[in-house]
């Protein structure tokens, strides 16, 4: 037989399907490129497996791989001859693909496998399953390598059996030794429950598809929408903007000018003073020339014959003393200003306030759930210090007036339009908006804890109390009670000496939390918040809080 008669398929590789590449033999007959066999052999490398990808047969320890020269110099002759690899033939199973059990040589991929035989078959060797009436009630499923997972480990028999109990799969010996008494049904009966569980669960994340393709549909409408009324907004804002400025300009320019004609005008006077005052000082000294000049006369005749002559002495035409006031002059007017601006001030912190909280409740449809957690809540974690100006009289703030103790004498604070008057009380420096989180030690008879806004009042009457109204949420700490618009309720258990507060103010979520080991919710509140928040505290007599940005 001539060389190019030959069959190309012998002198292939059954791994790559192409002519043999620095062949070897390896311990069972069959031949591979020398790569070939070392790359399927490093695959098992962990589990110390070693075994022939065509027969199968399993070796201890992994061989050592010699070139075969021989058939190393043959399939170079081959090539000179223009042999060229068979095609691949893609019934003939691979590395990857499960072969038949019952295939001799080279080995034909699998069709199916067999859970009662733990065998994999081609299509040839299935047929038996279908012909006979012996394998009738044989399991026939698609082709699988994980077949021996089907056996016990300890009895060797067919895991068949599902154990309740334990939730986990076992075969019959299972059932009457160590499984003994346990409830126990068929695998197949398990597995019909599972399904039916299965189903459910795909159609509810089939629905949760649906609904998130809706909701992915929407958001490119929600974003161009966002975009629109933003690009609008910042128009008329910048419109509104140029128009208090211009309109400041217009004011800044009115009050120049009136400084300025009041200027003129009152140096217009002190000219026209300075210009009489000079004219009497040069009559008065011409008067005085004449008096001394008469004063000299020896003819005493003379002397009184001309001293009732002379004019007598004019009413003087100015004040005799007028007050310099250094650089006092238009002092009230720079009063008003600086008191205009502060004003300005004021009311631009506050409305820049709002401003910032209407921005910041613009929300898409998908926003983060409240934290289940401390870890959560402590990504919101936030400062906050006490406003000397808002303290009641009787309350003492140290430790950077993050502390506040309640005295039973009055200190000598300065009047302030936002101090509380009639209740121990005091309020935050900090605006609260968005999400924030804090927590607050407390001790003594009387505390609560509370958040506000600004505009509560510092007035007398149970109005300005916290809790008292509907501009104030509070828990009182010691009565284990929370009040809002003067009605209180009891809270869902006892509170530690510390409380935490966690607020969403444009999800209009207000929590109160006992912090001790674990976390307790004590209150939890849904409402709209028009307004931003100031945290509180009241305290009864010696009583304190203290406020901590926890980590």
């Amino acid at each position: 037989m001539e060389l190019n008669q030959l069959d190309p398929e012998t002198f292939s590789c059954s791994i790559c399907l192409d002519l043999l590449k620095d062949p070897v033999a390896i311990p069972c007959g069959h031949s591979y490129c020398m790569n070939c066999i070392k790359n399927f052999w490093d695959g098992g490398e962990k589990k110390k497996i070693y075994h022939c990808p065509q027969c199968r047969k399993t070796f201890t320890q992994r061989p050592d791989l010699v070139k075969n020269t021989m058939l190393a110099a043959l399939v170079e002759q081959l090539k000179k001859t223009g042999l060229q690899a068979a095609p691949a033939d893609h019934r003939y199973a691979g590395p990857e693909d499960v072969a038949c059990d019952f295939c001799t040589g080279r080995k034909l991929k699998a069709i199916k496998s067999c859970l009662v035989c733990l065998a994999s078959y081609c299509e040839k060797h299935l047929q038996p399953h279908y012909d006979s009436a012996t394998f009738k009630k044989h399991k026939l499923v698609e082709p699988s390598k994980n077949l021996q997972e089907n056996i016990c480990s300890r009895h060797n028999k067919v895991i068949d059996i599902f154990c309740c109990t334990d939730q986990k799969c076992i075969c019959y010996l299972c059932s009457v030794d160590e499984h003994k008494g346990h409830e126990t049904v068929s695998a197949a009966a398990e597995r019909t429950k599972r399904q039916r569980e299965l189903e459910e669960r795909r159609g509810n994340i089939q629905q949760r598809i649906q609904d998130r393709e809706k909701d992915v549909k929407l958001l490119p409408q929600e974003a161009e929408a966002i975009n629109h009324s933003a690009d609008k907004t910042v128009e008329v804002s910048e419109k509104i903007f140029t128009e208090l400025i211009r309109l400041l300009q217009k004011r800044s320019s009115e009050v120049k000018q009136q400084i300025r004609s009041q200027q003129e005008t009152e140096v217009s006077r002190v000219k026209d003073v300075q210009e009489k005052l000079e004219q009497e000082i040069t009559e008065l000294k011409r008067k005085d020339a004449e008096l001394e000049q008469l004063s000299h006369t020896e003819d005493h005749t003379q002397f009184l014959l001309n001293y009732p002559s002379l004019p007598a002495l004019s009413e003087p035409t100015h004040s005799s003393s007028i007050n310099i006031r250094p650089l006092g002059h238009f002092e009230d007017a720079k009063a008003a200003v600086s008191e205009l601006r502060d004003k300005l001030q004021d009311v631009l912190r506050d409305s820049w306030t709002n401003i910032s909280l209407m921005v910041t409740e613009v929300d898409v449809l998908l926003s983060e759930p409240e934290p289940k957690n401390r870890a959560g809540l402590l990504r919101y974690s936030c400062e906050i210090t006490l406003d000397p100006n808002t303290a009641n009289t009787q309350l003492v703030l140290s430790e950077g007036n993050k502390k506040v103790i309640k005295m039973n004498k009055h200190q000598s604070y300065s009047n302030h339009p936002d101090r509380f008057t009639d209740w121990v009380q005091v309020l935050s420096r900090e605006s609260l908006t968005g999400r924030r989180y804090w927590e607050v030690e407390w001790s003594g008879s009387l505390v609560y804890v509370s958040v506000a806004y600004k505009n509560i009042g510092a007035g007398s009457g149970n109005e300005c109390r916290f809790g008292n109204n509907d501009k104030s949420w509070a828990l009182d700490c010691f009565s284990s009670k929370f009040g809002h618009n003067d009605i209180w309720t009891s809270v869902s258990g006892p509170v530690s000496s510390r409380v935490g507060v966690y607020l969403d103010h444009t999800a209009g979520i207000l929590s109160f939390y006992s912090v001790s080991e674990t976390m307790t919710l004590l209150h939890r509140v849904q409402n709209r918040f028009t307004q931003p928040l100031l945290a509180g505290v009241f305290a009864g007599y010696l009583s304190s809080a203290k406020f901590f940005k926890p980590k």
